[in-house]
């Protein structure tokens, strides 16, 4: 191979790089976070949210009202609800398995219902198909479950 060659190759591979390290950049928050609007005002969505999980089988186990947090400290924002949800079916594959609890700072599954300033209600999460298949395996299996369920019961929340 000459040095043109060469050089037209690093070339090539080092903007390539750069490229897909760009587009990473630009493109990983819409990859990684979720959100849907919700036809419905922030405190029927919180409500509805809290129903469809329920009838998921899903607990909420606790829920933090940031809205109220940051009050406390002297700031106003639109509503925001943090919900901690579990499902037992799928925690417990994880959590009885030493190698796989490595996730369990993941653990419980986070859901957000916020309202904008202009007064639109989103439901937010993490993509956790999308981190499963970083893991693979058993993590991978669990939360591909646990990802559709939650999928399932938040469609209906914001159609």
């Amino acid at each position: 191979m000459n040095t043109k060659t060469l050089t037209v190759a690093v070339t090539s591979f080092v903007l390539g790089l750069a490229a897909a390290a760009a587009l990473l950049w630009t493109q990983a928050p819409s990859l990684m976070m979720l959100q849907d609007e919700s036809p419905h005002g922030f405190e029927e969505t919180v409500a509805i949210f809290r129903e469809a999980a329920a009838d998921a089988g899903w607990s909420v186990l606790n829920h933090t009202d940031m809205q109220a947090v940051v009050a406390n400290h002297g700031a106003e924002v639109p509503g925001v609800t943090v919900f901690d949800l579990c499902s037992s079916r799928h925690s417990i594959e994880i959590l009885e398995r030493d190698e796989e609890r490595i996730v369990t700072p993941m653990m419980p599954c986070r859901v957000s219902v916020y309202e904008t300033s202009n007064g639109t209600t989103y439901v937010a999460r993490m993509n956790s198909g999308l981190v499963a298949r970083l893991f693979g395996g058993v993590i991978n299996d669990v939360m591909q479950k646990a990802s559709a369920e939650t999928e399932a019961f938040i469609h209906s929340v914001v159609n």
